[in-house]
């Protein structure tokens, strides 16, 4: 960043944090210990560290300069005689060209299809890079990972070995169809048809929206995942089954055939991801679309969830990512521009303003929640491979329950933080920032759809303390409790630490009183557990962060203690952790109340009286 900024030269410059990267996945997430289980011991953590410095460096010098033009063209939709066509921006093209191959989408998949088999805190780190070069580009390739999700999953053998090979390298892209005009979040208002007609495929018709990349022209085919009811189907969730619906229909031999009946009727002018087509779709405007059964009739919501986890997972690494690049942008520009004279300055002499106080106030505060946010989403990626890894039953089991417990707090938390952090760096440019030509809003508008889609981060809360607080009678959440409880006492015996290992003893206890009265509400008064989930949310993730930035000190202390070739590294690394245990973390107790008030005060005025 140089100041005064030159508009016809917009920044596009990414740094891949290779280095962060490491750290979380060795030393906090554990992958080592993934890595030599047999199901990925074909892996090593020099080759990961390897395929990652590869991926960073395509990612900054291919398509981080995408990220303008997907902001400033965006994706264009037009219509002539026959179906709606979606244009993207020329660079999109070359970069996804690229992309394909370089076969780096294909890194976290199986072998069976042409997949690298990595772990998947592997590929969450590709994800990370990817979104931080360019959100909207990155898109396309998060709902094929989707698709290719349920298809693993639930697809024939058949359909898995004409359909994941291509979706596997990117030349063909997937899409997730479950939103219409009348069911969104309610899922179960599904209306779609699918008719039988006798050979195993089905006519689909209907209409479906919000569909992200459900036409674009970056690959040859689109191969539509669609929630729809078959003749007789119950109403609600359970009569709702999965269709496999192409953009073009393929031939036995594996080559395109004609053009399956699938219309892009429009695309929504957005807040930002402007660059990611977001598409009404009608199937079956004449006859019906071609479709094909996924699994079992009446499976559509399992196989959905099937892919939920790892969905919302990327999600919330979305907050992070563009946190990440948010930070990056303010940081640059704080060190040049030059503003103000800082206390202690030259009479006379102009200082940049990351000498002032409240500047560094808030890059702290972003370089901290970052450091978070990364152990937070590493940990949970790090978990859904070691219960698939997992040989011994206990293991597995604790895995999947610690998967569980950490996905709402991954996308609620993170991607409500990316709001939060993506606007603090843009209030590091003061007015500036407020000018699109600097390249700050453009994070900020980019990121606020993550806390809406993949299930708005209200659900998230209400999946968090209506499912995830009863696992186990509530012994999953304690077990946390416990181990942070002990970090907070190893922490008291550190040098410096102590303030923390205090705080973060306090905030387990609210923690865990707030957890007690939402368990003992929840018999009884839903809506009194309801409006304090969002605030337990955030209280909880808070905590959990808290106890995953103890490990972060401990482990940077243990090194400078002992000597090594890194010292500033880690003790950037303490610093961030002991900014978060002291000046973070003590916000959770401050959301008891917000928690345990009961709803009472929020149905206190009639909806008249609100107006």
């Amino acid at each position: 960043m140089h100041w005064p900024p030159n508009y016809d030269e917009p920044v596009t410059d990414y740094r891949p944090p290779l280095r962060d990267l490491r750290f979380f996945l060795d030393e906090i997430a554990g992958l080592p210990a993934v890595l030599e289980t047999e199901k990925f011991n074909h892996v090593d953590a020099e080759t990961v560290h390897m395929v990652l410095e590869e991926v960073g460096r395509f990612m900054a010098e291919v398509v981080a300069p995408t990220n303008v033009d997907g902001d400033q063209i965006g994706a264009v939709w037009s219509a002539s005689d026959g179906p709606g066509v979606v244009t993207t921006p020329d660079s999109f093209k070359k970069a996804y060209s690229q992309l394909v191959a370089s076969g780096y989408g294909a890194i976290p998949f199986e072998p069976d299809f042409g997949g690298g088999g990595f772990p998947w805190a592997v590929g969450l780190a590709i994800q990370e890079m990817s979104t931080s070069a360019n959100m909207a580009f990155s898109l396309c390739s998060l709902l094929t990972q989707g698709a290719i999700e349920a298809l693993s999953h639930h697809g024939s053998d058949e359909q898995q070995a004409m359909y994941l090979p291509k979706m596997l390298t990117g030349e063909w892209a997937g899409t997730m169809n479950l939103s219409e005009p009348q069911a969104g979040s309610d899922v179960g208002a599904v209306a779609t048809k699918a008719e039988p007609v006798g050979d195993g495929s089905y006519l689909i018709t209907g209409q479906k929206i919000w569909i992200t990349f459900g036409e674009h022209d970056m690959t040859e085919n689109i191969l539509h995942l669609v929630l729809a009811r078959t003749p007789g189907a119950a109403p609600g969730t359970r009569g709702i089954s999965m269709f496999l619906v192409p953009k073009f229909l393929v031939n036995d031999d594996g080559s395109l055939g004609e053009r399956n009946e699938v219309n892009c009727v429009s695309i929504e002018h957005k807040l930002g991801i402007h660059g990611s087509p977001t598409c009404v779709l009608s199937f079956g405007d004449d006859a019906g679309a071609v479709g094909w059964l996924i699994g079992d009739e009446f499976s559509g919501m399992r196989n959905m969830f099937t892919m939920m986890n790892n969905a919302r997972l990327s999600v919330g690494l979305q907050g992070l990512a563009m946190s990440e690049r948010a930070y990056q942008h303010g940081l640059d520009y704080a060190i040049e521009r030059k503003q103000g004279a800082a206390v202690g300055a030259p009479k006379g002499e102009q200082s940049a303003i990351i000498e002032h106080p409240d500047v560094r106030r808030m890059l702290m505060t972003q370089r901290a929640w970052i450091d978070a946010m990364r152990a937070l989403i590493y940990t949970n990626g790090a978990s859904i491979d070691r219960a698939v890894a997992a040989t011994d039953v206990e293991e597995k089991t604790a895995a999947r329950e610690l998967t569980d417990l950490l996905i709402p707090l991954s996308k609620g938390l993170c991607t409500d933080l990316g709001n939060e952090l993506t606007s603090m760096a843009l209030q590091i440019f003061g007015g500036m920032g407020f000018v699109e030509e600097t390249g700050a809003a453009q994070f900020y508008r980019d990121i606020r759809i993550g806390a809406i889609y993949e299930g708005t981060n209200g659900i998230q809360a209400a999946d968090l303390v209506g499912r995830k607080l009863s696992m186990r009678g509530g012994g999953v959440i304690t077990d946390q409790f416990d181990h942070f409880e002990q970090s907070a006492k190893e922490l008291s015996a550190l040098d410096g630490l102590g303030q923390f290992g205090e705080n973060l003893a306090a905030a387990c206890a609210t923690a865990r009183e707030a957890t007690a009265w939402l368990i003992e509400k929840s018999t009884d008064d839903p809506n009194s557990i309801l409006a304090g989930s969002a605030p337990y949310l955030r209280m909880l993730g808070t905590v959990v962060c808290g106890g995953l930035m103890a490990r972060v000190a401990t482990i940077a202390a243990g090194h400078l203690a002992n000597g090594t070739d890194e010292a500033e590294f880690y003790k950037a690394k303490l610093v961030s952790a002991k900014f978060f245990g002291e000046q973070i973390l003590p916000q959770a107790n401050g959301l008891l109340g917000a928690v345990c008030a009961g709803s009472d005060d929020l149905f206190a005025l009639t909806a008249d009286q609100l107006a």
